[in-house]
């Protein structure tokens, strides 16, 4: 295929894969090895209170890679971890890397029929759950989708599923003990020198957030995640040393590749908790002196809208946001990360994509001006059709980061894999100097009267009201537009607005056909669509929404 004029991998447009570094690591266990013989004595990881040196970690994980292999972990194997975040959840990550296996992250906050759809879809074979976690008894949970763990694996709804390791004080007695794995891995002689994972061999199987669709198993290799993490961390202004706070989720890719492994590439110290609370957050940062911080919008509103927030000492500099310009603004102005990057990208791309450098001016990482990471291509087009710089399009990508495919699922990797390029499904523009400006998902588009309006751009508008602390929009029917916008705000606490003030100030700044028709005010997203992530699941808004309407017609009097 062609080169188009908006194809760039960088600034000077060239799109050959760069000469790697000597410190990018292309597996884990390379990145692993370095990172303890550099900086062993090091902080790696706090959570929840434990410390883990890069050398503790290393003699940790090598531990646990034995006892892997003695309940009988193999090369190829397929590792399923369903657990909070914790030192132990990278310490298995890392140990089934070493031995070859591939992880497949499972989403603690997933109901009973979609982890089972999980580990059947991904064929785990061996699966590490916490027997409680927050308030969800896992071990109840998999009596009830899995009665063989009271008796012997594998069970009949889960031919795969050889085993099951609790972590936690209740071991049904068709499971293993982790503490029992620990100690079979600990009396065990020295295991054989086994074959080292490759860059292009498969390193983890990442199910998609199901915020728009039924989850897909994307499958990511060493090369995609260990180089994603190295490059994204340099355009944030990860160092050796650095205080970084994430409080992502490890089972989302924003979690593994750019949290853990972007620490782990750059040597630096990897804060994080279990569950995200905002105050906690605020009061972790300022104890823990952290330096940088990442989230995407939902997360830092609510760190701003906390009311602790004026009494924390920070010392944040910088970090990344996948959040609009307004919110962009607010993180400066407001949590004083002067040198914050915005960041686009999504999980068949390792995940980032895209990203603003520290250093670049703060009017231009403001505005979503994101530089390419090198090597990594885009093209905008829309029916085929490669478009101009200046012209919104559907975002293409091509590079060292596009997934290896959705695991066992041929057709659906065909439409998103074409001609080596992956559809993305995003709206974006290419800048005339080769920068990408992410739009908006193609999906959360509301189409009025043969009108497409970006949900984003009102939402945008709609965070920069100072009473309003968050706010979704999503399209509900119209009898003569088809579709309109529709918008559920938490406002500010003890702001008091309603519809018609709020309508009032938008309307000199939105064009009369992007004004939400109704505005739902609501006290949190988390009983309605909220994803562990902390991602909004508009298919779900959509869903509550459309019950109020029905309700209201039918409460409505017979014309």
């Amino acid at each position: 295929m062609p080169k188009s004029s908006n194809t760039r991998s960088d600034t000077s447009g060239h799109s050959a894969a760069p000469a790697w570094p000597g410190l990018a690591a292309q597996t884990l266990p390379e990145s692993l090895a370095r990172a303890a013989g550099l900086a062993g004595d090091a902080e790696a990881i706090v959570c929840e209170g434990e410390r883990i040196t890069f050398a503790q970690l290393a003699d940790r994980v090598h531990l646990l890679k034995r006892g892997m292999i003695e309940i009988g972990v193999r090369r190829g194997d397929h590792v399923g971890i369903c657990m909070g975040n914790s030192v132990e959840w990278v310490a298995l990550f890392f140990a089934a890397a070493h031995l070859g296996a591939v992880t497949v992250p499972i989403n603690t906050r997933l109901k009973p029929d979609e982890i089972s759809y999980c580990v059947r879809q991904s064929r785990i074979s061996t699966l590490f759950i916490v027997d409680r976690f927050l308030k969800i008894d896992f071990v109840a949970m998999f009596r009830e989708i899995c009665p063989g763990i009271d008796e012997a694996l594998p069970d009949a709804a889960f031919p795969h599923l050889a085993r099951i390791v609790v972590v936690g004080d209740e071991i049904p007695a068709g499971t293993i003990s982790f503490e029992d794995m620990l100690t079979r891995g600990a009396d065990a002689a020295e295991p054989a020198e086994s074959p080292a994972p490759g860059a292009n061999d498969p390193l983890l199987i990442q199910y998609t957030s199901g915020t728009t669709s039924f989850p897909k198993g994307v499958t990511l290799s060493h090369r995609n995640m260990m180089l994603d993490a190295y490059f994204a961390g340099l355009h944030f202004g990860l160092r050796p040393g650095e205080r970084y706070l994430s409080p992502r989720p490890f089972f989302h890719v924003a979690g593994s590749t750019l949290s853990i492994l972007a620490s782990l590439q750059h040597l630096a110290c990897l804060v994080s908790v279990k569950r995200f609370d905002a105050g906690q957050l605020l009061e972790l940062a300022e104890r823990e002196r952290c330096t940088l911080l990442s989230g995407n919008d939902t997360i830092f509103l609510m760190l701003m809208n906390h009311p602790d927030l004026a009494r924390r000492k920070l010392t944040l500099r910088g970090g990344w946001a996948a959040a609009s310009p307004a919110v962009v603004s607010r993180i400066i102005e407001t949590l004083g990360m002067a040198e914050v990057s915005v960041a686009y990208g999504l999980s068949e791309a390792s995940p980032n994509v895209a990203m603003a450098r520290w250093w670049d001016p703060v009017e231009d990482r403001i505005a979503g001006k994101l530089r390419l990471l090198p090597g990594v291509d885009v093209e905008i087009r829309t029916e085929g059709e490669v478009l101009p710089p200046g012209v919104e399009g559907e975002i293409h990508v091509r590079g060292w980061n596009v997934m290896l495919g959705y695991f066992d699922k041929p057709a659906e990797t065909a439409e998103a894999l074409q001609d080596g390029w992956l559809r993305t499904g995003d709206l974006g523009r290419m800048t005339d100097d080769g920068r990408l400006v992410f739009v908006g998902r193609a999906k959360d588009i509301t189409r009025v009267g043969g009108e497409n309006v970006a949900n984003l751009e009102i939402e945008d508008v709609l965070h920069a009201h100072p009473d309003v602390q968050q706010a979704q929009v999503i399209a509900i029917p119209d009898e003569r537009l088809v579709e309109v916008p529709a918008a559920f705000v938490i406002t500010t606490s003890g702001a008091k607005i309603d519809d018609a003030t709020l309508l009032a100030w938008l309307k000199p700044r939105l064009a009369s056909y992007k004004l939400p028709r109704r505005f739902w005010f609501i006290e949190s997203f988390d009983e309605i669509g909220m994803t562990a992530s902390s991602k909004i699941q508009k298919r779900h808004l959509s869903n509550y929404a459309k019950q109020i309407i029905e309700a209201e017609r039918e409460r409505e009097p017979n014309a």
